[in-house]
């Protein structure tokens, strides 16, 4: 009996099914209760009925037909009434294939070895069933992966056949077909030389593949990998193993040129459905779904090695994201999106007719018809007119990412040469020339390949143009030969400056005036790579995001050694940040030192959290103790530069008497000791990724002859009974960087008590005058510019304000600027002490970067000093500082007691 439909959406839809989709037509009439259903408007009591039409049947592959079947038809027509969107057609089908490879992979395992369990093989979803996007009519993309070690086989059997039968038995159970049509159909070329290796691969092997001869194409496959059947641990087990070829952590601009020339083979290989209109491929012709596609992927590839959010598998799911990030305009991503929605339902109403994998309006003018009318539209016109305008948006959104073709290179002639060095601005285009000439011999080892050859020819004009355009046009090319000289592979790097020629401005000022982010660069030119949007420029984050940043994981089972490597490349990527920022003249070098400070000490935290848990692993805890760390100096006073080391006191709560818990105690003194040790290493061992800090403990008690660590009472004892003056003065600059709430309150009541006991006013003078003569005579200043060690500088203007402190007992704040700021509020400081010490301490952040040896800076770079220290020109920053000198010079003397001369 014929299923008569109201007029509602799905009635609508079922009379346009019938009418026009052959397929649908005879689902509706083997599932007379489902079609009565949807015929009443009850889509979701539908969907469920279909889920369950396998109940009862005699084989697994037998319920899996008639549940694939009658999900089809809930579906088909749930979609063609516009009451299913693409996320929910997509998702259920997705979900439908997760079950049946779970219950194809048991059954299979099951017939070769009754009893046993899914262990030692995995099944890996990839394309659009990994993404959970899977086609009304679509394959279904697998790798089926074992473990020669753990996976079940017969008596006298070899784990590699038993993996191929196994895998056979799971297409034969998806594959089969017969009155109750079939399940899915299996592709599983997207395996390691597929031509040439068996249908299940040893995990390892597969490992083995991606590490070493991995296509670029592939790369992008795997950006949907899932697991969906099997053994999971295995699964997770390759995943893990992959990551770092997926997932670089460098910017990968060549991905746009690998997934390009993928998208020109395509183009030449689907000639005839590249042309907009019947016969138009909607998966693979130009303005299609698979453009939309690699869109997000390059981008998802470009940037997902840094940015663990960017790394989802669904096209629509990576466009949002990618757009919060800000990797690409929301005006692209949302034409990209609305396109994808329609051509991806379109693409169903072709399948839906025959239920037949294809992508291709058809040719015929009364099939295109019937596909039209199906979707709801008159005929094949107006159909080709909906898709016209987003298939033109996706094509030029695409070709948008073009890397540019020979045009525009620079000439190879000496003349030609020098006339456009001459033309971009360099004041000796002759020995410019010479230095291209010395890149283009391929003496560099990073210059040796044609894709780097290639891409460093590409970005060439833009580096020229921006070389010339700096103060000091050789000066930043030379540096940037060091760079050239030292790069193992200069292929990405070149292709990053290639894709994004505003970076070669921020590089050639930096090569131009900073030698200590130049040296950086030149070890690690990835580190450019973060300066690829303005959140680079951004202030510091707080001391909590900075922590999280650094420890954040990226792959599973990381080891302590990873660790170490991740938190200094995220370190160094911060302070490289942080020293750009100064260098362009984006931030106050004041805003730049805090952020120094805040970086370190987040650094120290991670580190320590981590030395401190693999010590335990090994010797347990001391049971009531902890470490505590007291930082000094700049790090206390959180005003740090881009070359200051870190001054720490190790300090431990508890009794030195007490042992450790562990496996292996030890007392807690050497227990602590050995802490310290292991903690100073995290912080300044280079490693792989380079060094981070050096570390200075000379300031604890007893100096260098003092243990490292020492408990909280032994350190209240020192300083109340045997520290010298000049330790107390140090003890200014002194806060808990590490350690619970409860032990850094300890410590700053110790600090704090110490700082607060009466002192001979007369004594504590003499004491800070001789310490400070020995300091000149010991470490003279270093150059004209020592802003730290010169007469009238820094170190003068800390020695005056620690007399003051300790003398007045007041003003006890570790950061140097607030201590100042409260002095001269109670009178014992003069006003004009407060902008001395702003205008030096901008001064030595700055030189640090631009003149580390505290010379005079080059004249190109002498504007950029004045700017970034809050002056017009050089002079008047010279006149500026003449002026701090002196009146820091001034007060140290009057508060020391010192002759005016």
């Amino acid at each position: 009996m014929e299923v008569t439909a109201p007029q509602h959406p799905l009635g609508d839809a079922i009379k346009r099914a019938k009418a026009h989709s052959p397929f649908l037509k005879l689902q509706l009439e083997k599932f007379p209760l489902l079609a009565g259903q949807l015929a009443a408007g009850d889509m979701g009591g539908a969907v469920k009925t279909a889920q369950a039409a396998g109940d009862g049947a005699d084989s697994v592959g037998s319920a899996l037909r008639r549940e694939r079947s009658a999900l089809s038809l809930a579906l088909g027509i749930g979609d063609v009434a516009g009451i299913l969107n693409l996320e929910q057609v997509v998702g259920t089908l997705s979900s439908l294939a997760d079950r049946a490879a779970e219950a194809a992979l048991a059954e299979a395992f099951d017939w070769r070895v009754p009893g046993s369990k899914a262990e030692g093989f995995v099944i890996l979803a990839l394309g659009k069933h990994g993404s959970r996007e899977l086609n009304y009519s679509s394959d279904v993309d697998l790798l089926f992966l074992f473990d020669p070690e753990t996976l079940p086989i017969k008596p006298r059997e070899e784990p590699g056949q038993a993996a191929v039968r196994i895998g056979q038995r799971f297409i034969e159970t998806l594959q089969r077909r017969d009155g109750e049509g079939y399940v899915f159909r299996v592709d599983l070329r997207l395996r390691p030389s597929p031509e040439v290796t068996p249908i299940a691969l040893p995990a390892n092997a597969a490992i083995s593949y991606y590490e070493s001869t991995a296509l670029p194409w592939e790369r992008a496959a795997f950006i949907r990998a899932r697991i969906v059947a099997g053994d999971r641990d295995l699964g997770q087990y390759f995943l893990d193993a992959i990551h770092p070829f997926l997932w670089r952590r460098s910017l990968d601009f060549g991905a746009i040129g690998e997934l390009q020339s993928i998208t020109r083979r395509i183009r030449d290989h689907y000639s005839k459905g590249q042309s907009f209109g019947p016969g138009f491929d909607l998966k693979r012709g130009r303005g299609g779904i698979r453009e939309v596609e690699f869109y997000a992927q390059i981008h998802q590839l470009i940037h997902g090695g840094r940015d663990p959010a960017l790394r989802v598998p669904a096209t629509l799911d990576a466009l949002r994201a990618l757009t919060e990030a800000g990797h690409i305009p929301p005006a692209a991503a949302a034409k990209l999106g609305e396109a994808y929605r329609l051509h991806r339902t379109i693409e169903h109403r072709l399948q839906m007719i025959d239920d037949r994998q294809t992508h291709s309006l058809p040719s015929d003018p009364a099939a295109l018809d019937n596909v039209a009318q199906l979707h709801g539209v008159s005929d094949g016109a107006a159909l080709i007119a909906l898709l016209d305008p987003h298939v033109r948006a996706v094509e030029a959104i695409y070709g948008s990412l073009s890397p540019g073709d020979a045009e525009g290179l620079l000439p190879r002639g000496p003349e030609a040469l020098e006339a456009r060095l001459a033309e971009a601005g360099f004041e000796d285009p002759a020995e410019g020339r010479l230095r291209i000439e010395g890149w283009r011999s391929g003496k560099a080892r990073s210059l040796r390949i044609a894709a780097a050859i290639e891409a460093f020819e590409a970005m060439l004009p833009a580096l020229v143009d921006s070389f010339g355009a700096s103060p000091d046009s050789m000066r930043a090319m030379n540096r940037f030969d060091d760079m050239v000289g030292r790069l193992p592979s200069g292929v990405n790097f070149y292709r990053l400056l290639q894709a994004r020629p505003g970076l070669t401005q921020i590089l050639a000022t930096l090569l131009s005036h900073a030698p200590a982010l130049a040296e950086q660069l030149g070890r690690r030119p990835e580190l450019l790579d973060g300066l690829i949007d303005d959140t680079a420029f951004a202030p510091a984050p707080p001391l909590e995001v900075l922590a999280g940043e650094f420890s954040r994981s990226d792959r599973r089972g990381e080891d302590y050694q990873f660790l170490l490597d991740t938190v200094r490349r995220r370190v160094n990527e911060r302070r490289f940040a942080l020293g750009a920022q100064l260098i362009t003249a984006r931030s106050d070098p004041l805003e730049v030192a805090a952020g120094y400070a805040r970086v370190a000490e987040a650094a120290l935290g991670v580190l320590a959290d981590a030395s401190i848990a693999e010590f335990e692993a090994k010797h347990g805890k001391v049971p009531g103790s902890e470490l505590v760390i007291l930082g000094l100096g700049r790090l206390g006073g959180e005003a740090l530069t881009h070359a200051s080391d870190l001054d720490l006191i190790y300090l431990f709560t508890g009794t030195h008497e007490a042992r450790s818990d562990g496996a292996r105690p030890i007392g807690a003194t050497e227990y602590f000791n050995r802490l310290a040790q292991r903690v100073t290493a995290a912080l300044s061992v280079p490693t792989a990724a380079g060094a981070l800090y050096e570390v200075d403990t000379r300031l604890r008690p007893s100096g260098t002859d003092g243990l490292l660590a020492i408990s909280l009472a032994s350190f209240a004892e020192y300083q109340r009974e045997s520290a010298w003056t000049w330790e107390h003065m140090a003890l200014t600059r002194a806060r808990p960087v590490f350690g619970s709430v409860e032990a850094r309150a300890d410590l700053e009541q110790i600090v704090g008590s110490t700082l607060r006991q009466d002192r001979d006013p007369a004594r504590l003078a003499t004491d800070a005058v001789r310490m400070r003569a020995e300091m000149a005579a010991h470490k003279p200043p270093g150059g004209p510019f020592d802003i730290k060690l010169g007469a009238g500088g820094l170190v003068d203007l800390e020695f005056a304000v620690q007399i003051l402190q300790l003398k007045h007992r007041t003003a006890l704040r570790p950061n140097l600027k607030a201590a100042v700021a409260i002095l001269i509020a109670e009178g014992l400081a003069p006003a004009e002490i407060e902008e001395a010490h702003r205008l030096l301490t901008r001064m030595l952040v700055t030189f640090r970067l631009v003149s580390p040896n505290s010379s005079e800076p080059p004249q190109a770079s002498r504007p950029l000093v004045a700017k970034a220290c809050g002056h017009e020109s050089w002079d008047d920053l010279l006149a500026a500082h003449d002026d701090a000198r002196q009146s820091i010079l001034t007060f140290w003397r009057d508060i020391a007691a010192l002759p005016k001369e």
